[in-house]
């Protein structure tokens, strides 16, 4: 059970999907087969630290809202585990990112520093985007740089992912607005309230679309297209509709994105 409930506590979904996203890239960039993998275990662990320290800081706010999904909230974790696991990881996340490079290193490890500065934090603060901008915009930079030789990605590749990032802040917080406010956290999407964070996510990914369609012709012009049509449709929906439907259209919006940043490699 303890090993389950580890997982759980890493926030297993942005684990993999941020993992996903730099394999994806990765591959894009044309980085050899351990190249790959070395990228993919660096995040992968990295994001483990996030996700882990993210539980632990939060324990006491989760436990006095009573999330049942948080198992150190709970008790069903043990908290001496979950710090010897994320201390074990953000030793693998160090010796791993180094090992694509020095730069491309150092670029990944201040993207995990930024992270957690967003959970010791900067969550609580009108900046509370700005880490995700900069871990996201961060990790095309540390991919580019893990390649051989080290290149800099186009300017529109990192300032399109830095938009993605804030995307899926806003987006990310949208369910967790009111536990939030009733422990004190007055993030960016709190200030804006339900209905402003959803309309800013769908602009904001919108205009990452955009971006992202417009860097490089190197993308099929159809996927493109494609794309574009979709986001705005479902931009549309994001800023009309009611209930759940705006989060899970800002959601979609975000997963296009990131496909359309990946195919215009």
């Amino acid at each position: 059970m303890s090993a389950l409930a580890l997982v759980r506590a890493s926030h297993p979904g942005p684990v993999v999907a941020v993992t996903a996203l730099a394999l994806a890239l990765a591959v894009s960039e044309g980085l050899g087969p351990v190249r790959v993998v070395l990228v993919g275990a660096a995040v992968f662990f990295g994001q483990l630290t996030v996700g882990w320290s993210n539980d632990l800081v939060d324990r006491a706010r989760d436990s006095v809202v009573g999330r049942t999904d948080k198992p150190l909230a709970t008790g069903e974790l043990d908290v001496r585990l979950t710090r010897l696991a994320c201390g074990a990881a953000v030793v693998a996340t160090v010796v791993l990112s180094l090992a694509c490079g020095w730069m491309a290193g150092l670029v990944h490890l201040g993207c995990v520093a930024v992270a957690w500065a967003y959970n010791l934090g900067l969550k609580s603060t009108v900046l509370s985007w700005l880490p995700y901008a900069a871990a996201f915009g961060g990790l095309t930079v540390f991919v580019a740089l893990a390649g051989q030789p080290p290149a800099l990605p186009a300017a529109w590749v990192p300032l399109a992912a830095a938009m993605l990032g804030v995307g899926a802040h806003l987006v990310n917080a949208l369910p967790d607005l009111a536990d939030d406010a009733a422990t004190g956290v007055r993030g960016l999407p709190h200030r804006l309230g339900a209905g402003g964070a959803t309309v800013a996510a769908a602009v904001v990914l919108v205009a990452g679309s955009v971006v992202a369609a417009t860097g490089t012709s190197s993308a099929p012009r159809t996927l493109v297209l494609a794309g574009l049509v979709v986001v705005v449709a479902l931009g549309v929906v994001a800023v009309l509709a009611r209930g759940r439907t705006p989060f899970r259209a800002a959601v979609a919006i975000a997963l296009v994105d990131a496909v359309l940043v990946v195919a215009a490699r």
